[in-house]
């Protein structure tokens, strides 16, 4: 659940910090939540820092109330796809 970023003068860059995965592929299983707070770090930086914070908030929500959206390395029974529905409703309902 790693994001990161490389902010440069001219520049900036925002990614997952993990590897590759390859025994997951394919599987609809990928905990997607650190591309999400990237994608989240991404908008803070561009100045929409209301929507980054909604998208933590619903990541955060997802993770405490929705064990079955949620992917099995968290601890849930979820997909990668339920996961994102779950933080899509969130942040629409916000």
């Amino acid at each position: 659940m790693a994001p990161g970023a490389n902010i440069g003068e001219k520049a900036a860059i925002f990614e997952a910090v993990h590897g590759s995965a390859p025994d997951i592929e394919g599987k609809n299983i990928a905990n997607p939540c650190a591309l999400l707070l990237a994608a989240a770090q991404m908008l803070d930086h561009l100045g929409m820092t209301e929507k980054g914070t909604a998208i933590r908030q619903g990541i955060r929500t997802v993770l405490e109330t929705r064990r079955d959206m949620v992917t099995p390395d968290m601890g849930g029974t979820g997909t990668t796809n339920s996961f994102a529905q779950a933080l899509v409703e969130y942040v629409q309902s916000h």
